[in-house]
């Protein structure tokens, strides 16, 4: 999910901070942070940026199918004399993207 030493550079940068009469549990303190910092960043259930960027692009381009999609069932319909669903497109697309219709 991350590079690790992210945690690393993150508990020394806390360690260092410490006052200097703390500084001698140092080792064993940046130990626990790196821990700390783990099982939360863990829990957290976060992806990388590359991994959001391509789903990202997967989900535009399902977009785009979809409204390609509709372009040819409203031709089909068209040529047939078939009336689509009252607000069948709409409906769709709000059942896609609950947050667009807010």
């Amino acid at each position: 999910m991350f590079d690790p030493n992210i945690f690393s550079d993150l508990a020394k940068k806390m360690t260092d901070a410490l006052p200097q009469n703390l500084q001698i549990m140092k080792q064993d303190m940046e130990k626990q942070f790196k821990s700390v910092l783990q099982t939360t960043f863990n829990k957290l259930d976060l992806v990388t940026r590359e991994e959001f960027d391509a789903q990202n692009e997967v989900l535009a381009h399902t977009r785009q199918m979809v409204e390609e999609l509709e372009k040819r069932v409203s031709a089909v319909e068209s040529k047939c004399g078939i009336a689509p669903p009252n607000n069948a497109t709409a409906e769709i697309k709000a059942n896609m993207n609950p947050q667009d219709s807010q």
